[in-house]
């Protein structure tokens, strides 16, 4: 399936986000919530089409990192609990509230916030410091969680924390102390009368790693999508002595190539004339470049798949095209589809792959490709 209408696109396969969701459900087990981050365009891959899969797949919660994601979930119908991740500025506080939809109060200044915009109801989530040192109460800054928890018609409904190394690393002795800390902090508010009804701390990796970690409910982002955290966290399965999880990627990112033309060899390609050509070169032009997330530090490194084969990234990736070296790619024509990120026939270009050709992860890889095009679900 492809659009016809756009020049870049994303398909969404949904057989493989239920799956994903579903091992997921499993391993956190009935008794939990399980929430599904679809913050970030749902890390690429369409916030609305992955919420209402998500939900019918059953997850209980959605979380988002800002207002205005809260809310066009709201306007698209969706009426589950919906969580938001980052700082909520005050003037929106009022409509937050008025919509049902969870906040994160990080800090005194928060605090603040909530008691100036004194919403009718408001339910919020405590985000509580325990070593990551970015959003998040100090230990020593409860008073105002207790102040929080005083407001009129303030329900604290929650309380959770996020792991600063659980990812990158097979030596977990950081996370478990993070994990200590939160249960320390939270019978620390307990003993100043603050019991918030849902703890979490799981992200994927904590989720397909620890399952003390799992309080209430669990927050699955990366692993939703079919993405491994990282390697380090396949390893830490597999030296735990479990079946790894068979997660099963989302996301395909596709083109269509626009011109093919015929160079002699010896000819430069491109801004900068970074590539020359050294024999008669089958180029093929592709409409999609840094501007649509298709990453400038590409250029002459990476493959698109055509036709089932590899085709070489030739020249500098440009703003809003990328050309591609078909020669060996037999019958290569204007119109062919291509695939930037996915499978092909037998051929795949990992996020993971494209990751270590930009030396960054595969979180970054999908969260930013191709941000102008549709999602569509097959």
């Amino acid at each position: 399936m492809s659009d016809r209408t756009a020049l870049s696109w994303i398909e969404i396969d949904e057989r493989a986000l239920r799956h994903n969701l579903s091992a997921l459900r499993r391993l956190a087990g009935p008794e939990r919530e399980l929430m599904v981050v679809v913050k970030a365009d749902a890390y690429g891959h369409g916030m609305l089409p992955v919420a209402r899969i998500a939900l019918d797949s059953g997850a209980a919660w959605l979380a988002v990192f800002d207002v205005a994601e809260a809310l066009a979930l709201r306007a698209a119908g969706i009426a589950a609990p919906i969580l938001v991740f980052g700082p909520t500025p005050r003037n929106l506080i009022r409509s937050a509230a008025e919509a049902g939809i969870a906040l994160t109060i990080a800090s005194p200044h928060a605090v603040d916030d909530v008691a100036a915009a004194a919403p009718a109801a408001l339910r919020v989530h405590l985000k509580l410091e325990c070593g990551t040192n970015r959003q998040g109460f100090l230990a020593e800054e409860f008073e105002h969680i207790v102040r929080l928890a005083g407001l009129p018609g303030v329900v604290v409904e929650g309380a959770y924390s996020h792991f600063a190394d659980i990812e990158d690393t097979t030596d977990h002795t950081f996370a478990m102390q993070q994990l200590r800390s939160f249960e320390e902090r939270v019978a620390q508010l307990g003993r100043q009368g603050v019991v918030p009804a849902r703890l979490h701390t799981a992200c994927t990796a904590a989720t397909l790693l620890f399952p003390e970690t799992y309080f209430d409910l669990v927050r699955v982002g990366i692993g939703a999508y079919g993405l491994w955290p990282s390697k380090e966290t396949l390893v830490s399965v597999k030296q735990s002595g479990r079946e790894p999880v068979a997660l099963q990627p989302v996301m395909t990112w596709k083109t269509r190539i626009a011109q093919v033309k015929t160079l002699p060899a010896g000819v430069t390609v491109g801004y900068g004339r970074t590539y020359k050509t050294t024999r008669p070169t089958l180029l093929a032009v592709l409409p999609v470049g840094y501007a649509n997330g298709y990453d400038r530090g590409l250029s002459n490194r990476a493959h698109a798949l055509v036709r089932g084969q590899r085709a070489k990234v030739v020249g500098r990736v440009m703003m809003n095209m990328t050309t591609i070296d078909v020669t060996d790619v037999g019958g290569a024509a204007a119109g062919d589809e291509v695939v930037l990120l996915g499978s092909q026939g037998d051929e795949r270009i990992s996020a993971e792959t494209m990751a270590s050709w930009l030396d960054t992860i595969n979180y970054e890889v999908v969260a930013r490709a191709e941000p102008h095009g549709p999602r569509v679900v097959v």
